[in-house]
């Protein structure tokens, strides 16, 4: 059975805790309808989203108010850390993650918020819906050099933070143009999920220690789970007041899902924000 990040309504039961007509998030096998038993619920991740959503939003329960949402809030806030007045790059920055890191990093004051994504129209979208005020089209690029001269057009002291979800060029990129006191958040390496043997990036830690900067790698799980911050409540709250734009790209049909899952890795497509 295919397990993964769903969300859905309760229609019958006998858990205190839980109400027929509540909704929820779950790491659950990805089933119309499905029994969930004492042990289910005590041993997988659950997140209560009464309140927040209904029958036409329930999506967001693995989107915004979901992995990826908890990805961006706590990779942006706790571990970035970010000051306002700084300059943020993200990767993917049209993808479910990074199209709310942009707009949780604009709430926090961040100045200037450069995103990657691939094509003309994705990188106008970024910038008039998600919070970025620069894009950059990675498809015109090449090498990580190419990309760096791209980052520094914007902002030719460097950037003080990036959040990582691509790997290869990207990495580099970042890393060659993070100022002294510079931040990277690790989520992701998509660019190489499909590669046998992905090729390694360099670090030069000497330059790291006189620099004080810093890379940490992180999972979701402590703010998705409550155990870190806020992020239910503030991401509700932020998109009830309209500054959170939820976008989300939907395929019908569970017998699509393979087709729609490999299309996350394929370069050049047309998804928005979560795909669904």
């Amino acid at each position: 059975t295919m397990k993964g990040f769903v969300a859905g309504k309760i229609l019958k039961s006998k858990n205190e805790s839980w109400k027929v007509g509540d909704y929820f998030g779950a790491s659950l096998p990805f089933s119309t309808y499905q029994l969930i038993t004492p042990t289910t619920l005590a041993t997988t991740v659950f997140w209560k989203l009464t309140g927040m959503v209904d029958d036409s939003t329930v999506s967001r329960g693995i989107g915004a108010l979901g992995m990826p949402g908890s990805t961006a809030y706590g990779g942006l806030i706790d571990v970035l850390k970010p000051n306002q007045g700084e300059t943020l790059f993200v990767s993917a920055a049209s993808g479910a993650v990074g199209s709310l890191v942009g707009q949780i990093a604009k709430i926090h004051g961040v100045k200037t918020i450069i995103g990657s994504c691939g094509g003309e129209s994705k990188g106008k979208t970024i910038v008039q819906e998600f919070g970025y005020t620069n894009s950059i089209d990675y498809k015109k690029l090449q090498t990580a050099e190419e990309l760096r001269q791209e980052i520094l057009k914007v902002d030719e002291k460097g950037i003080d933070m990036y959040f990582e979800n691509v790997g290869g060029i990207h990495f580099d990129a970042a890393m060659s143009c993070l100022k002294a006191k510079g931040r990277i958040a690790v989520c992701g390496t998509i660019s190489s999920y499909n590669d046998a043997k992905p090729p390694k990036n360099m670090v030069d830690i000497s330059d790291m220690i006189y620099k004080n900067q810093r890379i940490e790698g992180f999972m979701c799980m402590p703010w998705l789970t409550g155990q870190r911050g806020n992020f239910l409540k503030d991401m509700f709250e932020w998109i009830q007041d309209g500054k959170i734009n939820v976008r989300e790209t939907f395929v019908e049909g569970v017998d699509q899902w393979p087709n729609a899952f490999c299309s996350l890795y394929k370069s050049g497509t047309s998804h928005i924000g979560k795909l669904v």
